[in-house]
């Protein structure tokens, strides 16, 4: 396995021999290391490869210089040279066995002599391996190959140790566990659930970037419950947990948190159907998994026994607003899920398709951009033990898509505007800019949502009408 994995490396990536014959000749060894050496062993070789080497930052830019296409040393103060090469970027990281403070993650950065103290200062066991290159030596000395083939996540040093030094590794834990599949041990888990507070020294972005990555990984709901059973989702999405509300007696509504999950598997599903070689879409998924967090909030027992969660959705947005706000997630991601958490339940009124063309039109408009995603989020949330009627949803949801493509054939619906234009309204209402002629082409667009295309002529007329209600004769000479 491991001589089969680092021949299909060299043979994927060729600069990987140019790099260890330029090093051995300056009398360095040169590894390859951590993640690039665990995807080999999985079968994955990529283009973006991380080595290590005795030689300081300084020799190793001297060596990159005239080899490499770019080289660039913005991690230099962490000993890290980056460089690119025939399509392949690399990373050259001088031998490290740093030492923390344990009131932050940051480290005091010590360059060190030996691999094996390189690799004993690593987040787990399956990134602690390095082979190096120029006499093919594999080198293991904490069982990362044992726990790649066990499907492990374990720490080369004890994991209550590794969690003090950097509390960020929790949640790389989980991210691993996504990514990969992998399972922590036992004693991985339970340093998780005893240090779970200890993530409170991470600044919002680094648990942002980690829970970003989670998501976007081939197996994102084993993430999400390894965040939520150890304890850490209490810290950075306090949301989830909040969803496992008790079942009542009667069972007169879903575990809130299940589903959730449920609908982020199925929202994965649909985005893989729709484009199997595309990029993983981060704002499906975070909407699909935040889609009910309004749920708890809203709860309500009626009489008779039932459960209500009236505005959930409305609630919802706000709350995911405010926690992707506070995690520094961009302003175009923010807005985005909150507004798929807020159009989420919007079909169900749909019924039997008794919906006017009016309400298919204003669908497509308050989704805009977002409606492909709407689509597969709406789908995803149909989550039913009874078949009839999952089937049922899924046939109205047909019928409503049928009608919007239909109506987008006759009107354009993607760019729904009113029948005249802001210059056209001042022209013949013979105004000055200003907010007039903005209520005016709002009027006019809620017309076109209603009625579909008017036509210039009836755009005229319906804005003359609608002036004078205003007080505003206009120059009817100009229509």
């Amino acid at each position: 396995m491991q001589r089969n994995a680092i021949e299909e490396l060299l043979r994927r990536a060729p600069v990987v021999e140019e790099l260890a014959r330029l090093f051995a000749a300056a009398g360095f060894s040169l590894y390859i290391v951590g993640g690039s050496v665990r995807d080999a062993l999985l079968g994955q070789v990529g283009a973006d490869l991380d080595f290590t080497t005795e030689a300081r930052p300084e020799r190793v830019l001297e060596l990159l210089d005239g080899w490499a296409e770019t080289v660039w040393d913005t991690g230099i103060e962490f000993g890290t040279v980056g460089a690119y090469r025939k399509g392949t970027t690399v990373e050259i990281t001088t031998f490290r066995a740093d030492t923390y403070d344990r009131s932050s993650r940051n480290p005091e950065v010590v360059f060190g002599d030996s691999i094996d103290g390189d690799l004993l200062r690593r987040d787990f066991t399956v990134n602690a391996m390095a082979v190096e290159l120029s006499r093919r030596e594999f080198v293991d000395p904490h069982g990362g190959l044992r726990d790649v083939i066990r499907q492990w996540l374990d720490t080369p040093a004890p994991p209550e140790e590794s969690f003090a030094d950097d509390p960020l590794r929790m949640m790389r834990a989980a991210r691993f566990a996504a990514q990969l599949g992998f399972d922590p041990t036992q004693r991985v888990l339970t340093a998780m659930r005893e240090m779970a507070a200890e993530i409170a020294r991470i600044t919002p972005e680094r648990v942002q970037t980690e829970l970003s990555k989670l998501l976007c990984g081939q197996y994102p709901r084993k993430g999400v419950e390894l965040l939520v059973d150890t304890g850490l989702a209490d810290h950075v999405l306090p949301e989830l947990p909040a969803m496992r509300l008790e079942i009542d007696e009667h069972h007169q509504h879903k575990d809130v948190y299940l589903h959730s999950l449920v609908v982020l598997d199925q929202a994965v599903e649909l985005e893989r159907a729709a484009d199997p070689d595309g990029e993983p879409d981060l704002t499906l998924r975070l909407a699909a998994l935040l889609h009910d967090i309004g749920k708890p909030a809203t709860r309500r027992f009626e009489p008779g026994g039932g459960v209500s969660f009236h505005h959930h959705e409305v609630v919802g947005a706000k709350m995911a607003r405010k926690r992707l706000r506070a995690l520094r997630y961009s302003k175009e991601i923010v807005s985005d899920v909150s507004d798929l958490v807020y159009l989420h339940l919007r079909f169900h009124g749909y019924g039997e398709g008794n919906w006017t063309d009016s309400a298919v039109r204003r669908y497509v408009n308050d989704a805009g951009h977002l409606l492909q995603r709407l689509h597969k989020l709406v789908r995803a949330d149909c989550t039913t033990r009874n078949r009839r009627k999952a089937r049922a949803l899924q046939r109205s949801y047909d019928d409503l898509e049928a009608r919007i493509r239909r109506i987008a054939e006759e009107e354009d619906l993607a760019r729904v505007r009113p029948d005249l234009d802001g210059n056209e309204i001042i022209r013949l209402l013979g105004i000055e800019p200003g907010p007039l002629v903005g209520k005016a082409w709002r009027h006019l667009k809620e017309l076109r949502l209603d009625q579909g295309p008017l036509g210039r002529e009836q755009a005229v007329a319906e804005l003359y009408r609608w002036a004078r209600e205003q007080g505003v004769e206009p120059p009817e000479e100009l229509g």
